[in-house]
């Protein structure tokens, strides 16, 4: 079975249909042809996150792309500081 996709701008009006013009939701996803499930969920999602609903398919919303960007440099950091530590021993062992 085939994963039909849709556009941002066709999930947008959609949903912009379903809020602001306040039509069915079962009839609206008949016309277009897609589940009433689908269209649900696009609603719901542009209510949690209105400023940037769909990003896209391998995209990340703006706030988890930079949750990931700071654990990529947390795990930079403690690796840094693994090897100053074993620096620290090193040159401390070495003094006695």
């Amino acid at each position: 079975m085939s994963h039909k996709r849709f556009s941002k701008s066709f999930k947008t009006e959609a949903v912009r249909r379903v809020i602001e013009q306040e039509q069915n939701v079962a009839e609206l996803a008949r016309e277009l042809d897609i589940h009433v499930n689908t269209l649900y969920k696009w609603v719901n999602e542009f209510k949690k996150d209105g400023m940037n609903p769909f990003p896209g398919s391998g995209n990340l919303k703006p706030e988890e792309a930079e949750i990931r960007k700071l654990q990529r440099e947390n795990e930079t950091l403690k690796e840094e500081i693994e090897i100053l530590k074993k620096a620290a021993a090193f040159f401390a062992k070495n003094l006695k």
